[in-house]
């Protein structure tokens, strides 16, 4: 039965195109609430990668939201969150098989998927991070601390594959020999731990109050010598990446280079931020700043000699 009598609805085009656009203005909406500057960069990619990459980031989004405290402010419990999980992660992969969900977000994100070809290898590291991260049952007592060889998984599985899989939606209609793949999964991998990494020192007080996790010194609290080694660790990474920015298709570069160079900042911000304040409040670039960074950004690649 059809319900839909809004003005100029159409009732002729195509039912699974129709549903596909719907799903991916729910993913846009999803970016847009939560993420300012990984939503400015999104805008500045081409068109044919745009959405793709918005649909990737709303999945992940919500799947991070489940066991970050939504569904815990909810009600749920601990069975029930690693429940919910447990059904998001299924759904995702029954809707990557399908081409098709009942669930707006993951209709899209599946449409991506099988365009890109992202599978399991990259989805499954993903959820295993996720799964690291949903609380026991004794929530109240427990702090998640995690080592060295902890760290670098869950970092894998909750980051680098995402730049594996933005990195497979801007190749999909491209062609790279070997040695340029190799650099650009490189990169992908270390401006997504990079990424992960900023974020970890920017959520200090988040992560280790209201979540319980020590993502970066275990159960001990952050100095200004691990500060500065964790700022060090990201711009080895940041540069690592810059490296494969070339050999992105150009209608992707700008996107790229725009959060690169927002993420850079935000890391000199941290930098010049003593470790106990970053206890008690979020560093932010302000947006003035953000404004002439992406203009940057896009000015050298539309001015760089084309490849």
């Amino acid at each position: 039965m059809r319900h839909d009598d809004s003005p100029g609805a159409d009732t002729t085009g195509d039912a699974l195109e129709r549903f596909t656009h719907a799903a991916e203005t729910a993913a846009r909406d999803v970016i847009h609430t939560y993420s300012t500057s990984f939503g400015l960069a999104t805008r500045l990619l081409g068109s044919r990668h745009r959405r793709h990459v918005r649909n990737i980031y709303a999945m992940v989004r919500i799947a991070d939201e489940i066991v970050d405290g939504v569904a815990a402010e909810a009600g749920l419990t601990p069975p029930a969150l690693e429940a919910a999980l447990r059904d998001y992660r299924a759904e995702t992969h029954r809707a990557i098989r399908d081409g098709y969900s009942s669930d707006l977000v993951l209709h899209a994100f599946a449409r991506t998927a099988r365009d890109a070809g992202i599978d399991e290898d990259l989805t499954g590291p993903f959820f295993d991070s996720m799964q690291s991260d949903l609380p026991s049952a004794d929530v109240g007592s427990t702090f998640a601390a995690y080592d060295a060889s902890a760290h670098q998984r869950y970092v894998y599985g909750s980051a680098e594959v995402i730049g594996l899989m933005c990195l497979r939606v801007f190749l999909r209609e491209e062609v790279r020999d070997a040695a340029a793949l190799e650099t650009l999964r490189s990169g992908a991998r270390q401006l997504g731990a990079a990424f992960q990494n900023i974020n970890f020192l920017r959520d200090l007080a988040d992560d280790t109050e209201r979540l319980r996790r020590g993502y970066l010194t275990g159960v001990r609290r952050l100095t200004d010598e691990d500060r500065d080694t964790w700022v060090a660790t990201i711009r080895e990474q940041l540069d690592r990446a810059r490296l494969a920015i070339p050999l992105l298709p150009r209608d992707a570069r700008a996107g790229v280079r725009s959060a690169l160079a927002l993420f850079a900042a935000l890391t000199d911000r941290i930098e010049r931020t003593p470790a106990a304040e970053l206890y008690h409040r979020r560093i932010r670039v302000p947006a003035a700043q953000k404004g002439l960074l992406v203009a940057a950004a896009v000015l050298r690649t539309w001015t760089e000699p084309r490849r």
